[in-house]
């Protein structure tokens, strides 16, 4: 199971059009790719299923919510208050994205999609606002990756398109070279 986890730290209080928007942008993405949507600490006080009417309501991006509606359907959309000890385990191990990882957690692409491919779970952090994520979550997660490889800063939604696009095309990639291997080797 991969999922793709947006941690509001744009404002905590206040409700603004940067958090349903970027809600409505990172549904039709992460149905696209096969992703889980999780949110954690956005400053609705709302279920799931209200705020999937909510976003619906407020803007036409993903055909007027109808990928949120989808996950939501088939048990992959979530909403959660930020974990003070850990995420859910059901989630799989964490990663952060990142374009400073630190040596001792950094993860290369080819070494995630290998995991991806033996069916391990990921939960992806990517931050919502300004000032990316809480310095907590780097010590928590246990893995750090740069979805550029070249140590660029990607913007909150350019990120939620890029971080599920690069680790599907990985992930294909390294199944099709798998497949060949067996092939050659006669398995």
């Amino acid at each position: 199971m991969l999922t793709l986890g947006i941690v509001n730290t744009y404002d905590k209080i206040k409700l603004h059009e940067a958090h349903y928007r970027s809600i409505a942008r990172a549904a039709p993405v992460a149905h696209a790719f096969g992703f889980n949507l999780a949110l954690f600490d956005y400053p609705f006080k709302m279920s799931a299923e209200e705020l999937v009417n909510f976003v619906k309501d407020k803007t036409t991006i993903g055909e007027s919510g109808k990928y949120l509606e989808e996950l939501f359907s088939s048990g992959r959309f979530f909403v959660f208050d930020l974990p003070e000890k850990g995420f859910q385990p059901q989630f799989g191990s964490v990663v952060v994205t990142t374009s400073h990882p630190s040596k001792e957690k950094q993860i290369q692409l080819h070494a995630l999609a290998e995991l991806i491919n033996k069916k391990k779970s990921f939960l992806f952090l990517i931050g919502l606002g300004h000032k990316g994520l809480p310095k907590e979550l780097f010590e928590l997660a246990q893995y750090h990756l740069d979805i550029t490889s070249k140590g660029v800063s990607l913007e909150t939604c350019t990120a939620i398109g890029a971080v599920p696009a690069v680790i599907s095309a990985h992930t294909t990639k390294s199944m099709n070279m798998d497949r060949k291997a067996c092939r050659k080797s006669g398995r």
